[in-house]
């Protein structure tokens, strides 16, 4: 699903070592998919293997920002959260 009118799209690719890996971080961030979006952002979320895709499509470039910032930042989130002690350091 597109933003009405999106006009702009930024596509985040995240390759993790391993499927596992990039199988938990896309379980924590797609219950985020369709409820955080808003009039002018639509985002969609892919994993094919340890390969996780975030495609945000906006109709103007400040909702495109606001939308590519919010998305980094749950995945970062969800990475860090899925690490263990040792990963951290």
């Amino acid at each position: 699903m597109s933003a009405p009118g999106a006009a702009h799209r930024t596509v985040l690719t995240v390759e993790y070592d391993d499927t596992e890996r990039a199988r938990s971080v896309e379980r924590s961030v797609r219950p985020e998919v369709g409820a955080i979006e808003g009039d002018r952002t639509t985002a969609t979320l892919d994993r094919e293997g340890a390969v996780l895709t975030v495609t945000v499509e906006a109709s103007d470039l400040v909702a495109l920002r606001a939308g590519v910032n919010t998305w980094l930042t749950l995945v970062s989130v969800a990475e860090a959260a899925g690490m263990t002690e040792t990963q951290k350091y």
